[in-house]
This record gives structure tokens, sequence and C-alpha cells, in this order.
């Protein structure tokens, strides 16, 4: 059974915040908010932690969960091959709702499934799971929700799909959007769009644009 904390009290925040850190630490999961919707988190670093994730979402090794982390300087720790313009994306919308495919780091000695040699990398616009993060470092997150339902936009939908599977939940309200991020494919030589979220294909077009490049194909939602 998970026990769920406020973080709108002051002391519960750091005591919600704690027992997360521990929990991730043991290889437990994890429930928190983000700047899109809520997302259950493991160690990324934890192969045996990371396939609970998936089977509490009842998701496949085919689907790999996305990487959270706290500053954008860990990107070049996870990832290697990366384009110029990928600094760009990162200083304009980091933190935000941009996640990116990068070609991860071939010493990395972490289990996500079946990735092709890439990691989903985010930083998110949320200070509670920036603290998080910033204890913990890179977690596998993934939206909070049975595969098949909407991703919880708040703690009592996460909580109803995933309580039994998660050892804490740490409750920030309902969260700012409900729209997930917009994922980059930036494996190759221009951007291209895996799904459009929060970020429009528009918005995105345009801040390439400016850092002299394109999108390779903007109708790709």
């Amino acid at each position: 059974m998970s026990t769920r904390y406020d973080l709108s009290n002051p002391d519960s925040r750091e005591e919600g915040v704690a027992a997360a850190v521990a929990a991730l630490r043991r290889g437990l999961l994890v429930v928190l908010p983000t700047d899109t919707v809520y997302g259950i988190a493991a160690d990324a670093f934890d192969s045996e932690a990371v396939q609970r994730l998936l089977d509490a979402k009842g998701r496949g090794r085919d689907m790999p969960p996305p990487v959270l982390i706290s500053a954008t300087t860990t990107l070049e720790a996870l990832a290697t091959d990366l384009p110029g313009w990928t600094q760009g994306l990162t200083e304009h919308f980091w933190p935000g709702p941009l996640t990116i495919v990068c070609r991860q780091q071939p010493s990395l000695r972490w289990d996500l499934g079946e990735t092709r040699g890439t990691v989903a990398v985010r930083m998110p616009d949320h200070e509670a799971a920036l603290d998080l993060l910033g204890r913990t470092g890179p977690l596998a997150v993934s939206s909070a929700n049975v595969t098949g339902e909407p991703a919880a936009t708040d703690a009592d939908a996460a909580e109803r799909m995933l309580g039994g599977a998660v050892e804490v939940i740490l409750d920030g309200g309902p969260t700012a959007g409900s729209v997930a991020s917009t994922i980059v494919d930036c494996t190759g030589g221009q951007a291209r769009i895996l799904r459009e979220g929060a970020i429009s294909a528009t918005v995105l077009g345009s801040v390439l644009e400016r850092l002299g490049t394109r999108l390779e194909d903007p109708g790709v939602a």
C-alpha cells in the first residue's frame, strides 16, 4: 500500500521527498507530479525497478520509459553525438515539456528496455520534481497511468490506477497542464517530431529555424 504526502505542506513535503528518495534507492516505485502530467518513477540504473515500472503500467520492453533529469548538464553524461542545434533546443525549452531522443552513451550501465541505443531525456519545469531529481539523479519516468487509460493529472487518479504498485505518492495537486510533452528525435541530421504535445510543431519549427535548421517533417504528430 502506498503512502501519500501533501507537497503543499512544507513539513509533509520534505518528509515525502525524503521518503521518495529512500524508496527509489530500494528499487521501489514513486508517483510524482510534473509540469505536464503525473509520472511513475524508478531508478534509471536499477533494471529490476525499471521492469517493475513497465509491469505496473502493463507495458512491454518495446516501449522504454523516458529519463528525467534536474540539470541540462546531465544530458552530456547520458547522450552522445548530439547535433549542435540540440543545445539550442534545451536552452530554449528546458526546463519544460520537451523530450529529446538522443543516442545514448555506450558506457551507460542500465536497461530501460528495447531502446536501440537511444534514450529519451527531459528536464521538467516543476519545483518538487526537480528537487527529487536533484537528490536521486536520473529517473526513468513514464506517465502515471495503466496503459490504455488517460494519464493522471492529479494524485487521486494516479493512486486509483497505480497505488498498489508504488511505495510513495507525492501529491502536488492538479497538474498545470494535461498534455504530455512533445517528443523530438535528435538522432539524425534534422529534428523530427515523434509526438506533438505541449509544444506545437509551429513553435518548435520557429525555434529550429533560428538555430539554422528545420523540422524534417513538421506534420508528424
